[in-house]
């Protein structure tokens, strides 16, 4: 690496090398030695960047709303129809989740829960974000009359972000034997089926 990067690159660095390392040895055994062992500087030059641990990790928290925002408006941009646009966004939150698999031992780490809540607010932004998103492309569906309209948008976005939420536990603890991205749209598809039947169902 040249020692001539901006100070942009270098933050960009060390973010990519905090993803990196929240999925191998997981976000609430990081450190920033381990950082900079990681990205070959040392450990003053981590706070140079970034002055607190804290403040590290909202970095990387902007960096993932950055990214998923952007995977969101392009799932939207090339999606045609309500029900094209739903599994165009559940598609890219899966995708985001497969490109960075700490995602969700992120979500669920004490850093987050507990340490950090910046991070927290940050990271509760986007699922709401997210299912606002949901609950637009839901309303379409129903007055399309794709979906059923005895159910509640809001309770169908919570639904498919559970689904979301759940594949992705399930691919994690699984060691990722599975594709995340097409177990995730199969389930999506079997989930909308039954929301788009007209009769009730008994749930044992």
């Amino acid at each position: 690496m040249s020692n001539r990067q901006s100070a942009e690159e270098r933050k960009a660095q060390i973010v990519a090398g905090v993803l990196r390392l929240a999925d191998e040895i997981g976000p609430d055994r990081l450190s920033t030695t381990d950082v900079a062992r990681a990205v070959g500087l040392s450990q003053p030059a981590i706070f140079r960047h970034f002055p607190t641990k804290g403040a590290l990790w909202l970095a990387v928290a902007e960096d993932i709303a950055l990214r998923l925002r952007a995977g969101w408006d392009e799932a939207e941009t090339e999606a045609t129809g309500p029900h094209a646009r739903l599994k165009a966004l559940i598609g890219a939150q899966l995708a985001a989740i497969s490109e960075t698999p700490a995602l969700p031992s992120i979500l669920f780490s004490r850093e987050l829960q507990v340490d950090n809540p910046a991070l927290r607010d940050v990271f509760r932004g986007l699922l709401g974000a997210f299912q606002d998103r949901l609950v637009a492309a839901i309303r379409g569906s129903q007055a399309a009359g794709d979906v059923r309209r005895d159910v509640s948008p809001e309770d169908v976005a919570v639904l498919l972000t559970s689904l979301v939420q759940g594949v992705a536990i399930r691919w994690t603890l699984g060691a990722r034997s599975f594709p995340l991205v097409q177990e995730g749209l199969r389930l999506f598809e079997v989930q909308m089926a039954l929301l788009r039947s007209t009769e009730g169902m008994s749930h044992e």
